[in-house]
């Protein structure tokens, strides 16, 4: 049976965080009745099937690649952008195979993760006062456009239905099928002893998927299909529980409730608080969830948020994302580890070297540097690894495309560089190169840790 002092709206009992207020709430309230009437998106089994798997990420069985835009736009609701995701998280997470020898579970931040959160509610813009840009499915980045729009919800239902629905037909058409990878192109990669680095880890794994097609051993559905699962941000409260959905559950037959939106939520670095709305819901719905901890996290607050979401304890159930920023991973991870092993939930760590290493180029564009970025993950790993702990999976703010907006990596991107295709309207994504590049990296971490056990 479902939590019984739990309802899909006890939420609002509680203070809610960047909470966004409508003008017109009759409005509202028809979109939110429209809304509780569509389709799920996502289904019962398919959101157990990734328990399943994030389950053994926790018990060091697989490793987790989350990833994609920081804020998506209804405009990447296109063909060409959602192909250029997947395939770069599809050939990042065959590196990581390769390097980690274990499988990876993959996590779009996609098909839904519209909403952002603000530091201010409002800005200014030539002189007047107006309405921060929360993200499409709620205002719209021209200052002309920046009162909330009821309608905006509907929007993204139906973006990210159309965005789902194209990522199930090319998945199941053979886009990831590995018999015939994509071509690896690492001409970006300026130092020469880099490249052939890259290139004999490429050449190793069409080696091994060559032999493995010799032997007749590529004939099942592993290397011709792929689990795929999405997420976002659970930012907008009364758009998550209108598709939040009493189901059956597969394995048991019991009723509980599922968030059809999504395969998994996550509860972001300002709305994480013990006795807040975003726990509050977090804490009834099957589908996993993910935490953002950062400095700000006080170590005896997340036994109090980990009971609360998952107070049977069960493995996996829970994803921590540490956000720290370079320079900060040894002060402040092995307190936030030892506060989790003391009570007892088994969770998966994962790392995101993106939100705490955002910092401003010339002329004031936010921008994040490759070094600092490789920094917090390494030292997530080390940290880990010395406590006795396993970091399980990796989350990033990445693009398919060519875009400007980080520097650094194999192609020595500079500042002077970011204005030549700056595209976000939020945070600065790793392009299609700097993400193959993080991917390259880490497996070249496991391949050593390989060899110093042999």
């Amino acid at each position: 049976m479902s939590n019984p002092n739990w309802s899909i709206n006890s939420w609002k009992d509680k203070p809610v965080l960047q909470d966004v207020v409508y003008d017109d709430q009759a409005h509202l309230e028809t979109v939110l009745k429209k809304l509780q009437h569509l389709p799920p998106m996502v289904t019962p089994r398919e959101v157990d099937d990734l328990r399943v798997q994030l389950k053994e990420a926790a018990l060091g069985e697989r490793f987790l690649l989350q990833g994609g835009d920081c804020a998506e736009l209804f405009d990447y609701c296109s063909q060409s952008p959602i192909e250029s995701k997947l395939k770069v998280l599809l050939q990042m997470s065959l590196v990581l195979i390769w390097g980690a020898r274990t499988p990876v579970v993959r996590i779009a931040r996609m098909a839904g993760q519209y909403a952002k959160p603000r530091s201010k509610p409002t800005e200014m813009h030539e002189g007047k006062e107006i309405p921060s840009y929360r993200g499409d499915n709620v205002n719209g980045f021209d200052p002309s456009d920046r009162k909330p729009d009821p309608e905006r919800l509907l929007q993204a239902y139906f973006h990210s239905a159309a965005t789902l629905n194209y990522v199930r037909a090319i998945l199941g058409s053979g886009f990831a099928d590995l018999h015939k990878p994509q071509t690896w192109n690492l001409d970006h990669v300026r130092s020469g002893s880099t490249r052939q680095e890259y290139q004999a880890i490429v050449d190793r794994l069409t080696d091994a998927m060559d032999f493995m097609h010799t032997i007749g051993a590529d004939s099942g559905r592993s290397l011709s299909e792929v689990d795929w699962f999405v997420s976002h941000e659970g930012l907008l409260l009364d758009y998550e529980s209108s598709l939040t959905r009493e189901h059956v559950v597969p394995s048991t037959g019991e009723k509980k409730y599922y968030n059809t939106g999504a395969h998994f939520l996550w509860i972001g670095d300002r709305t994480r608080q013990p006795e807040g709305g975003h726990v509050e819901y977090m804490k009834g719905i099957e589908n996993p969830v993910g935490i953002k901890v950062g400095p700000t996290t006080n170590p005896d607050d997340l036994p109090v948020i980990l009971n609360a979401i998952n107070p049977s304890k069960e493995i996996g159930k829970v994803t921590l994302i540490t956000r720290y920023g370079a320079g900060n991973v040894e002060k402040l991870l092995p307190a936030h580890i030892e506060a989790v092993r003391k009570s007892g939930h088994i969770v998966v760590w994962v790392c995101d070297p993106m939100h705490g290493n955002t910092k401003s180029a010339t002329g004031g564009i936010k921008t994040r540097h490759f070094a600092d970025i490789v920094e917090e993950l390494t030292s997530s790993f080390k940290v880990h690894q010395s406590v006795g702990s396993k970091l399980n999976g990796v989350h990033f703010e990445l693009t398919g495309d060519s875009v400007t907006e980080c520097v650094g990596g194999s192609m020595e991107l500079k500042d002077s560089d970011l204005s030549t295709n700056y595209q976000t309207y939020c945070d600065p994504r790793l392009n299609y190169e700097q993400s193959l590049d993080v991917a390259f990296l880490i497996a070249q971490y496991y391949e050593k840790e390989r060899s110093l056990q042999n």
